[in-house]
């Protein structure tokens, strides 16, 4: 493809891809001790919360990925944007339990069935055959950005409507802050909709190129033999498993560093903001040698970081480590992050089909969104404090370790460039 998007384009990109996961994640990361407590919610049913969105995400995959491929991602990026932000209502409510889950259900469905594959083939579009790195970097460090802007916002709000010391806050006015946090985030949601339906516009001949008018079971099979989409499939299940750990920090710096709940807050923006800088750090170095490479190395940082966790050897005394450890999970695991869909063109995935392969790997590679939460949680609250958030960290040892394999084997596979893959009749 010749002619490239703008670059206000994938900036809009960015904007949307972090913002439509702001109420169903981004809050919940930074602010965990504050929502366990407003919402009545143990750590377990947290998860459970999680676990309902992964189900209902995992259909939302298989379905969704095929309408990417028919209609063009702006409108419906925009619509998951508008549906999204109208659950941030119901969850500004503060709702029981099982109305909860039926909301995070409705969020599986919003954020993935119309946004997930239309997000991941824009990127795709934008970074043509020479800048998939920049492409996937730019989009997930940029996301982590807008996260680590939204959790800065939320913790200023917070802050703003506790006016008192922030131990002696009662229930009520916690409750009552965070709402303020939910309704700006919902706000804002809209609005980057709105930014993206009339300015994330390409070439219309760009557009009918990466538009199909029907996706046969033919081409669907023969994306299914790609040895690279079993291979992302269990390479992303392993990254993403790492990615929802990073939720827990924020506990962590309560639990065994004996922070406050806003110092807490503080700890899980600080880890969003690193995510930016390790995005677009290893984008432009994928680019200039091998994207493959760089996402082998990224389970390997993420094991090493890992260890420094589960070997217990952290204390509420020492500060430094504690962040410098947080710093070697990070790089790890936002790397991986960053460059799992990167590796699409080199593994000869057709960009017609992204879509359609996009669903089908996420099918699997997703899968941590139904078992992550409860594990998770499960040994947290089986074994409380630290010795709790060592078997998390062991946990994410065990699964960089099996995601590095796969990843190995994939550099090794497609260490050669080759042309880009052919479906039949094309």
């Amino acid at each position: 493809m010749e002619k490239r998007p703008p670059w206000h384009y994938l900036l809009l990109l960015i904007l949307a891809g972090e913002s439509v996961f702001i109420l169903p994640f981004v809050l919940s990361r930074v602010f965990r001790p504050t929502v366990l407590e407003v919402f009545d919610l143990d750590n377990v049913q947290l998860g459970l919360c999680f676990s309902v969105y992964g189900i209902i995400a995992l259909l939302s995959y298989l379905f969704g990925g095929p309408l990417a491929d028919k209609y063009a991602p702006r409108k419906l990026i925009a619509l998951a944007l508008w549906m999204t932000a109208l659950g941030g209502l119901v969850y500004a409510t503060f709702p029981s339990f099982t109305v909860l889950k039926i909301l995070y259900g409705y969020w599986g469905f919003t954020t993935i069935f119309l946004f997930w594959a239309p997000m991941i083939k824009a990127a795709r579009v934008w970074g043509g055959t020479t800048s998939q790195g920049k492409a996937f970097g730019f989009l997930d460090g940029g996301r982590g950005l807008v996260g680590a802007l939204f959790g800065t916002m939320g913790v200023l709000i917070f802050s703003f409507f506790i006016t008192s010391n922030i131990t002696e806050v009662i229930v009520t006015d916690r409750r009552s802050a965070f709402k303020y946090v939910i309704l700006v985030s919902s706000g804002i949601v809209i609005l980057v909709g709105l930014m993206v339906w009339f300015f994330m516009k390409i070439d219309h001949k760009v557009e009918k190129e990466i538009v199909l008018d029907k996706i046969t079971i033919a081409q669907i099979k023969e994306v299914l033999r790609l040895p690279s989409v079993g291979l992302l499939m269990i390479i992303i299940l392993c990254a993403y498993v790492g990615y929802k750990i990073t939720d827990v920090f924020s506990l962590y710096a309560q639990d065994v560093m004996l922070y406050d709940q806003v110092q807490s807050a503080q700890v899980g923006t600080f880890l969003l903001f690193v995510r930016p800088i390790i995005g677009a750090l290893i984008g432009i170095l994928a680019d200039r040698t091998q994207t493959t490479y760089w996402l082998f190395i990224s389970f390997v940082v993420s094991f090493l970081g890992a260890l420094l966790f589960a070997t217990g050897i952290i204390s509420n005394t020492s500060t430094a480590l504690f962040f410098i450890s947080i710093l070697v999970v990070a790089t790890g695991v936002y790397a991986a992050r960053s460059l799992y869909f990167a590796v699409m063109e080199r593994g000869q995935i057709p960009l017609v089909l992204t879509g359609t392969a996009v669903g089908l790997i996420s099918l699997i590679g997703f899968t941590p969104d139904i078992f992550a939460g409860p594990a998770i949680g499960y040994l947290l609250d089986n074994s409380p404090g630290t010795v709790g958030h060592q078997h998390v960290f062991w946990m994410l040892a065990f699964f960089s370790f099996i995601g590095g394999i796969a990843a190995l084997y994939y550099f090794r596979l497609y260490r050669k460039w080759k042309k880009p893959y052919k479906m039949e009749g094309e």
